[in-house]
């Protein structure tokens, strides 16, 4: 038997707390072993049993998220997953968690549409699966049915029987994230010339959190960065990352790049999903295409850089050493997808290089 991840919940919301702990104990990988109704509380119940995982509140009455959250990092590292309500200035705060050492965001579940309610339930028991394997690294001082069918990128658009694309001077960056993709594109973006060439980006993030996202790293790097919003151009020295709760696709109308911002299912597992991205740009960029698969749990993007590569794309995959979870990239390894292995400190450099050959 496989040992079963451990999990504390911690919410000063009973009705978040109860429906957490049956969403959990729901998947047959996962138990919640524990319930806290503010971190005092979940420290004395840390005095006598350390999960695998901790889903932790923002805002809490006695002491926020964030400070407990700083404290659990610089006295005993364990994989945290926020846990927060879909409000902007809530996206602010807890994006800050992520830089003090969170491993990823969720949104409260809403009780709301059946179809709603079980497509949070996979994306919070896919992050909690994520952190679990995630690597740590201590900061300074009625059951709902999870089985699901998991989706291609053919239900946002079907595969591309033609791998003839026309090879302009126009290069285009597209790039696929998840668990620990927050500073591992911080870090990739912040390397990058006002000349790079335009890119787009997936993030698997909850919508408003990708607007302040987009917004924190505008603010540090030297290229522009903004949300993608349906039509945007994709051009040099700019960066699109895709909304939150929305699929992201590269489109092209004679030699201008630009986004479609679109509604549709799960794509394996995710919205914005990395295969639909990787497939648009498979069928409107090809070989002028650069394809990045960074940290991140599971295999979306896999087999959409499988495409990228077929179509005569350059691909790079992010290291193992480097990655928070080493799952996405490595599962496109696995499928003979990637041109370049590469440490996260070097793949800034060779994207540009390649856009330059």
């Amino acid at each position: 038997m496989t040992k079963k991840i451990r999990v504390l919940v911690v919410d000063d919301s009973a009705v978040v707390r109860q429906t957490l702990e049956e969403i959990l104990n729901s998947d047959p990988g996962i138990e919640v072993i524990a319930t806290a109704s503010d971190p005092f509380i979940a420290a004395e119940k840390l005095k006598k049993e350390v999960p695998d995982v901790i889903t932790l509140d923002v805002e809490m009455p006695r002491m926020d998220g964030i400070t407990f959250l700083h404290k659990i990092m610089s006295q005993h590292p364990i994989p945290v997953v926020m846990c927060s309500s879909l409000t902007e200035i809530g996206a602010e705060t807890t994006l800050k968690a992520l830089e003090y050492g969170a491993v990823d965001i969720i949104t409260k579940p809403r009780l709301g549409t059946k179809n709603f309610l079980k497509e949070s339930s996979i994306r919070i028991c896919d992050a909690v699966k994520a952190a679990a394997q995630a690597r740590i690294k201590p900061i300074p001082a009625g059951p709902i049915r999870l089985v699901a069918k998991k989706l291609s990128a053919d239900v946002i658009l079907p595969p591309v029987k033609s791998r003839a694309m026309l090879q302009t001077t126009e290069k285009v960056v597209v790039v696929g994230a998840s668990t620990g993709g927050t500073e591992a594109l911080r870090e990739f973006l912040e390397a990058l010339p006002l000349d790079s060439p335009g890119i787009v980006i997936v993030q698997h993030m909850p919508e408003k959190f990708t607007t302040a996202f987009a917004n924190r790293l505008n603010g540090i790097c030297r290229i522009a960065i903004k949300e993608a919003e349906n039509n945007d151009t994709v051009i040099p020295g700019h960066a699109l990352i895709a909304p939150g709760n929305r699929h992201t696709l590269l489109k092209r109308s004679g030699a201008r790049y630009f986004v479609e911002i679109k509604d549709g299912p799960l794509v394996s597992r995710h919205r914005p999903s990395v295969d639909v991205l990787f497939r648009s740009a498979t069928r409107y960029a090809g070989k002028n295409a650069v394809g990045v698969i960074m940290t991140g749990m599971g295999d979306d993007g896999a087999k959409g850089m499988l495409e990228l590569k077929e179509a005569g794309a350059y691909t790079i995959a992010q290291d193992e050493a480097s990655c928070i979870v080493f799952g996405m990239p490595n599962e496109a390894i696995k499928l003979g997808a990637v041109d370049k292995i590469l440490p996260l400190d070097r793949i800034a450099f060779e994207v540009l290089s390649a856009c330059r050959r």
